[in-house]
């Protein structure tokens, strides 16, 4: 490297640095970065070895910022939001029918994508985007135009961001598809789903969403393990299993609606639990909607 750019650090190692320095963890930033701890590690010690002094303190606790690792932190977190910032802009400019719409996969796959083929037909001229995530607050607001996510009463709100709820209250409910009820029977009961029946399991869920442990118990009933189940970690994955006549899963009402008014999917009991959360549309503060996010909003709130 020559010239002016010859005091510059090994910039891929400047996002790992950031990611580390934010979580206080190589751990955290390597699950964060899809790298391998040790990767992070060497990542890091390379910076270090650039600059000539730690940044992070270790010791058999984790790791810790040294004074110039906090201090150097704060200018890489700055300038990585900057360039982030622009990035987005540019992305975004154009003839302003680009728009960018950040959700969870669940989200996106479930209610969102089955209703844009409406939205395409009388607004043919935007150019839409779908950015997927679990969690929201590991998105920069510069990096969409407008997001679908749940929300938690008491949550603590997004930096930047402002949230409103589509709908307020979301029925959870179990559901399966005819073809599974055919197969199997009716469902007598809630204790039948827990003894005749196979339960489609979510594991490693998100903290918004409701387990069917939870669903039990919050209805004043029983639990115990199912004698029957299907594991996944991904709701999609179980939900084409539900659709395909593979067991029965948790639903929630108005996510699904698609699905149950097509009869794509059926109600097999009477029981319901309010969700913990409700369906909200983020909007980035201090940024002027574009003609298409003005659009997409209004088509949003005739669905």
């Amino acid at each position: 490297m020559s010239g002016r750019n010859q005091h510059l650090p090994p910039l891929k190692c400047l996002a790992t640095f950031e990611a580390a320095a934010r979580h206080r963890s190589f751990t955290q930033a390597a699950t964060e970065l899809n790298l391998t701890q040790s990767a992070v590690s060497r990542q890091i010690k390379r910076l270090e070895h650039d600059l000539g002094r730690p940044l992070f303190e270790r010791d058999a606790q984790g790791v810790s910022l040294t004074p110039a690792g906090e201090q150097y932190s704060q200018l890489v977190q700055r300038l990585l939001r900057e360039l982030a910032q622009e990035t987005a802009l540019l992305r975004r400019r154009g003839e302003g029918n680009q728009l960018t719409i950040a959700s969870s996969p669940t989200i996106a796959s479930l209610w969102l994508a089955p209703r844009l083929v409406q939205l395409q037909n009388q607004q043919p001229q935007l150019e839409i985007r779908i950015l997927t995530v679990e969690d929201p607050s590991r998105l920069d607001a510069s990096e969409y135009d407008l997001g679908l996510f749940y929300h938690l009463p008491g949550e603590i709100p997004l930096n930047g961001v402002e949230s409103r709820p589509l709908f307020s209250e979301e029925a959870v409910i179990a559901i399966c598809s005819p073809g599974y009820l055919h197969q199997h029977g009716q469902v007598t009961d809630a204790n039948a789903l827990l003894h005749e029946h196979v339960l489609l399991v979510l594991e490693d869920h998100h903290y918004d969403w409701l387990t069917w442990e939870d669903w039990f118990h919050g209805l004043g009933m029983d639990w115990q393990l199912p004698e029957r189940s299907l594991r996944a970690n991904s709701y999609q994955l179980l939900m084409n299993a539900a659709l395909a006549g593979q067991g029965v899963i948790l639903g929630w009402e108005r996510l699904l609606d698609w699905e149950l008014s097509s009869g794509r999917l059926v109600r097999v009991l009477p029981q319901q639990l309010n969700s913990r959360g409700s369906l909200c549309l983020l909007q980035p503060r201090h940024r002027h909607p574009s003609q298409a996010t003005r659009l997409f909003i209004d088509w949003l709130y005739q669905q």
